[in-house]
C-alpha cells in the first residue's frame, strides 16, 4: 500500500513531464589547498575548483596568503561566474585554499560562502574551508557563544563556528596547529578541512573518514583536495589520502603529520555510487571501475529482457555500460543531457513546468522508437525524475521501459554532508509493508515502469572492493556510525521511525 500523505514522491503531477524540479543528491562541498611558493597559487586553486564543481554549485571562494596577510574572494555562483582574470591576478601569494559550496547547513548567502575568515586574538589571519556536516553543532555553538565569538541570533553556520573556535585558540605561544590539535577531538561529525594562517597549509579529516581527502605533490609544492581528479587537473601526482583522524601541516620544511583521535574508518559508499567524479580514486579504487562493476552485478541480480540498455545521463552511464557488458544487451545513448541546465533559481512558470524534464533531457527518438529499453540510473530518491523520464520515453516511442537502479533503495536521510530528502519524501518509505518486494512493486507502479530492480547492498559493497565494516551505508540501512545531530527535526523523525519499526 502506498502512503501518499507523507510522500511528495507519490503525489500526482499536473504535467506529464514535470519532475517537480527534483535535484540529484547533492554533495555539500569541495575543498582544495595548495602550498607552492613561486607558483600562481590562485590560478592553481581556480582550476582545482573546476574539478570539484560537481561537489558544490551555489558558491565558490579562494583565500590566498603571502606571509603577511590573507585575502579572501568569494561569492555566490559557479567557479567560472565568481572569478575572472583580474580577480585571480589580484590574489597573489605562496599558499591558497579554495572551496565550492552546496547549501545544507546554513542558508545560501554570501556570509555562508567559504572560505571563512577570522582573525586570531594575536592578529593572525586564518581562513578555512570545510566539506561535511557537524553533528554536535549546537554544542560547539554554545561554546563559541559563551566565549563571545559568534552571535547565535545570526544563525552562524557550523563552519563559521568551527573557524571562530579554531582562531580563538591561536596566541599566547599556541600556533594554529596547536589550536587544531586541541579543538578537533571535540568536533563530531563528517569533516574534511583545508585551512591556513598564510604561512602554512593545514588539512584535517574526521576520525571516521566519511568524506575523501587526498594529498598530491607538485614539482615545487603540495596540493590537498577532496578528490584525486583535482590533483590531476593541476598536474599533481597522488601521494596518499589524508588518513581519518589525521592533521597535517605543509610548509618549507615539508609535511608534518599527527593523529588527533583514534580512528574507525567509515567512508561514504555514495561517493562510489554517485557523488565523486568517475575519474577519481578513493582508497585505491577507481570510481568508474566501481560503477561499472555495480552495473555488472545489477545485471546478475535484476536481469531484464530488452533490446537496448540506456543510461540516465550522465551519472547512470558507467553502471549502464556494466549492465550491458554482463547482460549482452547492446548499450546505447537514448537521451541527450543539456549540460548547461543546473540548479536554477528562476521561478517555474506553468510553461516551464510543462517542459519539465525536457529542460534537462531530450530523447533520441530514432534510437529508442519501438525498442524494449533497460534504463539504468544511479538512484531513486523521490521518484519524480524517473516518472517524468519514463513518460517522455514512452511518448518518444519506446515499446517497454524497464528501470534498473545501481544502488539499493534510499530509505534514510544523510546527516554527514549529502542533501537527501526528508524521510517522508523518500519514495522507498511510502509503503506501509516491510516486505522488500511490495515496496519495489509500489515504486514501480508509481513511476510507471514495466519492471524495476535494484542492486543489493552486498553487491554494491563488493563492487567498491572495500571491507564492509569500513563503509558508511546509513542512507540504505539506517545505521549511523557517528550518531545523529542534536536538535534536528529529520533526526528526530528517523528515531521515531526506527523505534516504531523495532517495536
Amino acid at each position: 500500500m502506498v502512503n501518499t500523505e507523507h510522500s511528495t514522491g507519490m503525489t500526482q503531477v499536473n504535467h506529464p513531464y514535470d519532475d517537480l524540479n527534483e535535484q540529484s543528491p547533492q554533495e555539500e562541498c569541495g575543498v582544495f589547498g595548495v602550498w607552492a611558493p613561486g607558483e600562481e597559487v590562485s590560478k592553481l586553486t581556480y582550476f582545482g575548483l573546476f574539478a570539484l564543481q560537481h561537489r558544490g554549485q551555489e558558491a565558490a571562494g579562494i583565500a590566498v596568503g603571502d606571509g603577511e596577510q590573507i585575502l579572501v574572494f568569494k561569492d555566490l555562483g559557479l567557479v567560472s561566474q565568481v572569478f575572472d582574470e583580474p580577480i585571480l591576478e589580484s590574489l597573489r601569494g605562496n599558499i591558497a585554499i579554495g572551496h565550492t559550496r552546496y547549501t545544507t547547513a546554513g542558508g545560501n548567502t554570501w556570509e555562508n560562502a567559504q572560505p571563512m575568515f577570522r582573525m586570531a586574538p594575536d592578529g593572525t589571519d586564518i581562513a578555512l574551508g570545510h566539506n561535511g556536516n557537524l553533528i554536535n553543532y549546537l554544542e560547539l555553538l554554545d561554546k563559541a557563544t559563551e566565549l563571545g565569538l559568534v552571535d547565535p541570533d545570526k544563525k552562524p553556520s557550523d563552519t563559521d563556528v568551527l573557524t571562530a573556535l579554531l582562531a580563538n585558540g591561536v596566541g599566547n605561544g599556541k600556533t594554529l596547529f596547536d589550536s587544531a590539535q586541541e579543538l578537533l577531538p571535540s568536533v563530531k561529525g563528517a569533516y574534511c578541512l583545508t585551512f591556513t594562517d598564510g604561512h602554512t597549509l593545514y588539512a584535517a579529516r574526521d576520525p571516521f573518514g566519511i568524506r575523501p581527502l587526498s594529498i598530491g605533490r607538485l614539482e615545487r609544492g603540495w596540493v590537498v583536495a577532496s578528490e584525486t581528479s583535482a590533483l590531476d587537473i593541476v598536474g599533481a601526482s597522488l601521494v596518499r589520502e589524508v588518513e581519518p583522524g589525521e592533521l597535517i601541516a605543509i610548509d618549507e620544511s615539508g609535511l608534518k603529520s599527527i593523529r588527533f583521535a583514534e580512528t574507525t574508518r567509515k567512508g561514504c559508499i555514495f561517493e562510489y555510487v554517485y557523488l565523486a567524479r568517475p575519474d577519481s580514486v578513493i582508497k585505491g579504487r577507481n570510481v568508474n571501475e566501481a560503477r561499472l562493476e555495480i552495473g555488472r552485478k545489477l545485471a546478475a541480480e535484476a536481469p531484464a529482457i530488452g533490446d537496448l540498455v540506456i543510461p540516465t545521463p550522465e551519472s547512470g552511464t558507467p553502471a549502464a555500460v556494466g549492465f550491458a557488458q554482463a547482460s549482452g544487451i547492446p548499450f546505447g545513448q537514448g537521451m541527450v543531457k543539456n549540460a548547461y541546465v543546473g540548479r536554477t533559481f528562476i521561478q517555474p512558470s506553468d510553461t516551464l513546468r510543462q517542459l519539465g524534464i525536457r529542460l534537462k533531457l531530450n530523447p533520441l527518438r530514432e534510437v529508442i522508437a519501438g525498442k524494449r529499453l533497460v534504463v539504468v540510473d544511479d538512484s531513486i530518491v523521490r521518484g519524480n525524475t524517473q516518472r517524468a523520464v519514463i513518460r517522455m520515453l514512452r511518448e518518444a516511442g519506446a515499446a517497454e521501459v524497464h528501470v534498473r537502479i545501481a544502488s539499493p533503495p534510499v530509505k534514510w536521510p544523510c546527516f554527514y554532508g549529502i542533501d537527501f530528502a526528508t524521510p517522508g519524501e523518500l519514495i522507498a518509505n511510502a509503503v506501509t509493508s516491510d516486505k522488500e518486494a511490495e515496496m519495489v512493486e509500489a515504486v514501480r507502479s508509481a513511476i510507471g515502469a514495466d519492471s524495476l530492480g535494484y542492486v543489493s547492498i552486498d553487491a554494491m559493497v563488493e563492487a567498491t572492493e572495500q571491507p564492509a565494516n569500513e563503509l558508511c551505508i546509513a542512507c540504505f540501512d539506517g545505521h549511523y556510525p557517528m550518531g545523529m545531530p542534536q536538535g534536528n527535526s529529520n533526526a528526530e523523525l528517523v528515531q521515531k521511525m526506527q523505534a516504531a519499526r523495532s517495536s
